[in-house]
């Protein structure tokens, strides 16, 4: 059966309510919208299993930053961005206590980059506080890893995270992943916070072993970035497109799942200018949750220390 796939909380909330007949307001579920720095935050809340099993996700708070605007360059665009990041990882983050940063994905596949990107930029001070506690006992002690993926090591991100939480006993995760969206005009244009945890690859069908709370013992916070949209969902918004209201949505469902399967498979795609969108989405991520684990430095400061 072809459905449309989704790693975006907010998609799957717009996906709920495209069904003729459907009400705005869905039980277990709590939409609001708002602005910080400039750019629009949906923060859709399921709270209950009414709301999980409408959208399809764990109970919890995700937050969508539209960044849109940021590609039209406006002023202070990177700067602004990066607080607003920043803000949304800060309140899902607690205030103090060791945090491991763990950069999910591949590094040798561009759209699945982002997560090792993100944490080769992340301020790491653990080991400082530990060798100069009277240089740096004022500062947070963050640690990161990139644990790869199962082709390539061996072993479960899940697993390796879970010997270093064993290890380190950080008060919480903050997990950094390359996401799946429905539309394509949301790739590299939205960031998802949430404090749900993350599946790698859940968005592509590779569902792996989860980190969460249950499965780490400690909160965990997941930032993402829609990277990749399948090619079926765009054939189906294309054919929903030029046969409004002509063709029904089951017919063209079922041309869509006969066409794609018989012919392409599970294909998925990613813009070709890819490279440079993960750069750059590493970049604000990076910078967002330095500014949220390190709020008394700078971006400048920040760079000072790392480049030493």
């Amino acid at each position: 059966m072809f459905t449309k796939r989704t790693d975006l909380a907010i998609e799957a909330h717009e996906l709920w309510q495209e069904p003729a007949g459907k009400t705005p307001r869905l039980a277990g579920v709590k939409a609001t919208e708002k602005k910080i720095q400039g750019y629009p935050v949906t923060q859709v809340d399921i709270l209950d299993r009414e709301g999980e099993a409408a959208l399809g996700k764990p109970a919890g708070s995700y937050r969508t930053l539209d960044l849109t605007a940021f590609w039209q360059r406006g002023d202070g665009f990177f700067d602004r961005a990066v607080r607003a990041v920043g803000q949304q990882v800060k309140e899902l983050t607690p205030d103090s206590g060791p945090v491991l940063v763990v950069g999910l994905g591949n590094r040798a596949m561009t759209p699945d980059a982002v997560g090792p990107l993100a944490a080769d930029s992340i301020l790491i001070t653990r080991h400082l506080i530990d060798a100069m506690p009277q240089h740096f006992s004022g500062f947070r002690p963050v640690a990161a890893l990139r644990p790869g993926v199962l082709g390539t090591t061996g072993v479960e991100s899940a697993e390796a995270v879970r010997g270093l939480v064993d290890r380190l006993h950080p008060s919480a995760v903050i997990a950094v992943d390359a996401l799946a969206a429905r539309s394509s005009k949301r790739i590299a244009s939205t960031i998802q916070i949430a404090d749900t945890g993350i599946t790698p690859g859940s968005g592509v069908g590779n569902h792996r072993k989860a980190l969460d709370r249950e499965t780490l013992g400690v909160p965990v916070v997941a930032v993402g970035v829609p990277l990749v949209v399948y090619a079926s969902t765009i054939a189906a918004d294309a054919l929903c497109a030029l046969g409004e209201g002509e063709v029904e949505e089951e017919r063209i469902a079922a041309c869509v799942e006969r066409v794609v399967s018989e012919k392409l498979g599970e294909m998925i795609v990613t813009p070709r200018e890819v490279d440079a969108l993960v750069e750059r989405m590493a970049g604000v991520l990076a910078d967002g949750i330095n500014q949220a684990l390190h709020p008394r430095l700078s971006r400048d400061e920040i760079a000072q220390m790392m480049a030493q």
